[in-house]
């Protein structure tokens, strides 16, 4: 595409290429957490781009991908119940859970809708106020004080019908546990952009500090994905992990204020689920106690089943790092993005939906 070899062609990623080229003597292992980040690298062809001794990792940064299938069977068992108007954003639909998906059950009957933010998911509730609306509270701490805020209008609005099910993930402590898991060996992170927007840089700093593992938070344009490495291959050649920013047009240190008061007023961490990272502590969202009567978990009487994962698949080693969908015996075969066996397919931001888009052709 022209768009591509533009970028591919301009004075500066090719400064950028050349500077990695010239910085990056010793072999080191990358690791973008950002999903965003990973759909960028490939559709760029970035990999390609880069000297043989970096070599680059997808990390567990797609909310949908990371969602649990013990979670995703709540969602859509709420989804079943009478009386209920499920409100999701675009990827959960199609994302299997053990027994079926939302666009299933919609299939079947439930009112499952679409929506683009927590305000339309108000509006469909202040237009059904004889029916429960649930929004499906997927994301990181990008989405989480949207959310927040959606709760305490509809408490100003007295809207006794909206609820939450708080499937939310907060991205430092995984990465505390894929560090202490030592099943991948990093000398360098790219940390998430749109995450580090509302956290600031400073809560990665214990990456640098306790591991000595270099950082650095990008923007999701090309140009700021080859800054964030050459930031990177530099912190590591001269033996001095820190934090840098590579997207100061958007993130500050201590981050957005506001956004974090909000995801603390109404929500306070929690343990959380993780696919193919079990039950990590301090890692989710739950509701502050004077704001559990939003909470869907509570207000609702579900029997999700037994879980189980799909036969095959291999998303949760993925989302670690430890392998490849180009290691699936299930990818481009039996799951394609019309029928996803798991999540990392179905996502916009999964590594096998970037890996089918895109190629293996850019396998490095």
């Amino acid at each position: 595409m022209r768009f591509i070899d533009e970028f591919r062609r301009s004075d500066l990623a090719q400064k950028l290429i050349a500077r990695i080229k010239q910085k990056a003597l010793s072999p080191a292992r990358f690791m973008e957490f950002c999903g965003g980040h990973t759909v960028a690298i490939f559709k760029f062809g970035i990999r390609q781009l880069l000297p043989p001794t970096i070599d680059m990792l997808s990390g567990p940064g797609c909310p949908v991908c990371v969602t649990d299938n013990s979670d995703l069977d709540k969602a859509i068992a709420l989804a079943q119940l009478p009386d209920v108007i499920a409100a999701t954003f675009g990827d959960m639909l199609k994302v299997p859970g053990s027994h079926s998906s939302l666009q299933k059950a919609k299939a079947e009957g439930a009112d499952v809708r679409i929506v683009y933010s927590t305000m339309d998911a108000l509006q469909i509730a202040r237009e059904n106020p004889s029916q429960s609306v649930v929004f499906i509270g997927i994301g990181f701490e990008t989405t989480a004080p949207t959310i927040a805020a959606s709760v305490l209008q509809a408490g100003q609005e007295k809207l006794d019908n909206y609820y939450v099910l708080s499937l939310h993930k907060l991205t430092p402590p995984v990465i505390k546990a894929l560090l202490d898991s030592g099943e991948v060996k990093l000398d360098g992170i790219v940390c998430p952009g749109h995450v580090s927007t509302i956290i600031g840089s400073s809560p990665w700093e214990f990456v640098a500090r306790d591991y000595g593992i270099a950082c650095a938070v990008s923007g999701f344009e090309p140009i700021d994905i080859l800054l964030s490495i050459e930031m990177l291959v530099s912190q590591v050649e001269d033996k001095a992990p820190k934090v840098d920013i590579a997207y100061r047009r958007s993130v500050r240190p201590d981050g957005n204020r506001r956004a974090l008061e909000l995801m603390d007023t109404v929500f306070e961490p929690c343990p959380a689920r993780w696919r193919g990272m079990g039950l990590l502590p301090d890692s989710g969202l739950r509701f502050r106690k004077e704001f559990e009567r939003f909470d869907a978990e509570l207000a609702f009487d579900i029997d999700p089943g037994p879980t189980y994962e799909p036969k095959g698949c291999i998303c949760g080693h993925i989302l670690r790092g430890v392998k490849t969908p180009m290691d699936c015996e299930l990818f481009a075969k039996l799951c394609t993005p019309e029928h996803p066996v798991g999540p990392c397919m179905v996502s916009s931001e999964g590594s096998c939906s970037a890996y089918y888009l895109y190629g293996a052709a850019y396998e490095p």
